[in-house]
């Protein structure tokens, strides 16, 4: 029994000496993401890719709505076969616009993407930097729980991480 209890205790000690050195970080991603020269010149040229695509969307629809209203103004006694020639043209045209409107959407995200993953991956090493150089047992994103209490004494981190990154 008493081998049982000091094996217990052997245990804990570590436990619980490590528990009494808990650092608890603290990062705002979000602002420092905002300030980052980086992000600035990668959402200009996401959306310059956007204002492309916006541009041809709009011909797309100019050429949809001349098409619609030539449906339109069809006369009744128009030849049956012209009529379905043209409404399936509307309609194939239709189709067309709305997958252009999809591969555009796609291709924006995947820009997106590719373009903040350096960015994210930058504030990730900065931030492990920082939390190894103050000695932090864990970093956490500021914004990102609600914790109502916690007994650890917690620091925000966001300002360090910020200087490592040399933005104000």
């Amino acid at each position: 029994m008493f081998k049982k209890l000091l094996l217990v205790a052997a245990l804990l000690l570590p436990m619980l000496a490590s528990a009494q050195t808990l650092k608890i970080g603290l990062v705002d991603t979000s602002e420092i993401l905002a300030k980052l020269p980086d992000t600035a010149a990668a959402q200009k040229q996401v959306d310059d890719v956007t204002k492309k695509y916006d541009e041809e969307y709009t011909k797309l629809g100019e050429e949809m709505k001349r098409m619609y209203n030539e449906l339109q103004e069809m006369k009744e006694d128009e030849l049956p076969a012209i009529r379905e020639r043209k409404t399936r043209e509307f309609t194939d045209y239709q189709q067309k616009i709305q997958q252009f409107e999809q591969t555009a959407m796609n291709d924006i995200q995947k820009l997106q993407q590719d373009l903040m993953m350096p960015i994210f991956q930058k504030i990730r090493t900065a931030v492990e930097a920082v939390g190894k150089e103050g000695g932090y047992s864990y970093v956490q994103e500021k914004n990102a729980q609600i914790v109502l209490y916690f007994d650890a004494p917690v620091v925000d981190l966001t300002n360090e991480v910020k200087a490592k990154l040399g933005v104000n």
